[in-house]
């Protein structure tokens, strides 16, 4: 047989490493060219990775959890056409036999898109030892979790002397990731729990359901006996009151993934362009009865409608009478580059961050055609599944902070472009009306709050208040699109 060694592929847009999310296939599985073998999850998106072979899968030669860098054997096949049988290739831990562990991360992005068809459900292998010699893996213990997996079947278990259990976390001891299923690893986080300070009692480390639990319900017991001893005793306990989690008091979270690409972006940013600012209150109940409007009618029966699908358009008109908005500092060439096309970027807080997908030619899109824009980037990106190029080349942001009940805020501009608008929430507050003839009166309306930052080297205060204006001008009347368009 022939063994073939898979390497992570170049993530491309100068990233060099990934993070393996999950295995899709098991040693022994067998596979097709393209078949979808695994997950990785990068700065900006998860991403499915096909196998460029067919044949038999050999062995997993990373982790669920692990990061490794671009070049490094993650899986070896069989092709099953004859020839030496080359050792695969080692594992990226020295001294450690790799196998997948159960688990999710983050890490860099990539723009690894997977083609063809995916793979079906194969049964996951049981974890392997991290015996350094390479011996059958010792059969799985019983392993409390959620949702079973099936087990594939192993050789007779080599001899072992039997140690008492260890004082402390086996998997913090080793100084690695504690080892863990999905499903009790979500049970971990939805009680406060870190998984670093809980004892295992699976197979090989590997931490099951009723460690968590039982380590939940002892820090409890464990609290409260405290008290009861100082009560009796007459000495104060060292920390006299629970926290509010049950864990521990302090929990560290790697920077890494979308945090840490969005950390340094921002911090450029910020340092780089210097921001200016602005604010206005406006009336938009005219655009509220657009909305409803707009709800109402046939055309726009299947997609959602709301007000930012009116700032997004306005946004485009707004750009228009205001092309100067639209471009980016060349420091290189010390050009200002103008842009006659809108990207449109929505800003989206996903479970791995904050990402910013763009609409692609924004400007040329009906009201219908955004609508529809942007109910599939923000789905998208709630599944965690934006792709890298849907992130790169916008032109200007939009960020919602009113669907959190927020007014408004001062927002950094995204890298690469020039200016973005803070959308408020939308509040029924009095308000003054004139009249045709002239009169005021106060009445309910609903008012909301716009900002803009822009890079004040190429937007002065002029031209970005302008633009400030045009923008509450379509929202507080968009009939003045009609005249604008």
């Amino acid at each position: 047989m022939a063994i073939k060694t898979f390497n992570l592929p170049d993530p491309g847009e100068g990233l060099v490493e990934a993070e393996i999310v999950e295995w899709k296939v098991s040693p022994g599985d067998t596979v097709k060219v393209n078949d979808m073998v695994l997950e990785i999850e990068t700065a900006k998106s998860l991403v499915e990775l096909p196998i460029p072979w067919a044949g038999t899968v050999k062995e997993l030669l990373v982790e669920v959890g692990q990061t490794i860098d671009v070049g490094t054997p993650i899986i070896s096949i069989d092709d099953g056409k004859g020839g030496d049988d080359a050792p695969a290739a080692a594992p990226s831990i020295p001294g450690e036999k790799a196998a997948p562990a159960e688990g999710a991360g983050g890490g860099s992005e990539a723009i690894l898109v997977g083609y063809g068809a995916k793979a079906g459900a194969t049964a996951r292998r049981a974890r392997k030892g991290l015996a350094a010699a390479p011996v059958a893996a010792a059969p799985t213990e019983t392993e409390q979790v959620a949702a079973a997996a099936p087990v594939a079947e192993h050789a007779a278990p080599a001899p072992r002397v039997e140690s008492p259990a260890p004082a402390v976390p086996v998997a913090s001891a080793a100084g690695g990731r504690p080892k863990a299923k999905p499903p009790v690893r979500k049970l971990a986080k939805d009680l406060g729990i870190d998984l670093a300070s809980v004892t295992p009692t699976g197979a090989d480390g590997i931490i099951t359901r009723d460690d968590v639990t039982n380590h939940a319900s002892g820090a409890v017991v464990n609290g409260v006996a405290a008290q009861a001893d100082s009560a009796v005793g007459g000495a104060a306990p060292a920390i006299s009151r629970m926290p509010f989690g049950a864990g521990e008091r302090e929990e560290r979270t790697p920077i890494k993934g979308v945090r840490k690409m969005t950390a340094q972006a921002m911090v450029g940013s910020a340092f780089t362009a210097p921001h200016v600012t602005e604010w206005i209150t406006i009336d938009v109940t005219k655009t509220m009865e657009l909305v409803d409007r707009l709800k109402g009618s046939r055309e726009f029966k299947d997609v959602k409608v709301t007000p930012l699908l009116v700032l997004a358009k306005a946004l485009v008109l707004a750009v228009k009478r205001n092309p100067g908005m639209n471009a980016t500092w060349d420091e290189a060439n010390q050009e200002i580059v103008q842009k006659n096309y809108v990207n449109l970027g929505i800003a989206a807080a996903t479970p791995r961050g904050l990402i910013v997908p763009n609409i692609k030619d924004a400007h040329a899109m009906t009201m219908l055609e955004l609508a529809q824009a942007i109910g599939q980037l923000t789905a998208t990106a709630r599944e965690g599944r934006t792709q890298p190029a849907e992130m790169s080349g916008g032109t200007m942001t939009i960020t919602n902070v009113g669907v959190f009940g927020v007014d408004s805020g001062t927002p950094i501009i995204n890298p690469g472009e020039s200016a973005i608008v803070c959308f408020g929430a939308i509040r029924k507050q009095p308000w003054v009306v004139t009249d045709a003839d002239g009169n005021d009166e106060i009445a309910i309306r609903h008012v909301t709050q716009l900002a803009v930052s822009f890079d004040h080297r190429l937007i002065d205060g002029e031209l970005g208040s302008r633009f400030l204006s045009d923008l509450a001008g379509i929202l507080a009347d968009p009939a003045q699109a009609l005249v604008w368009g």
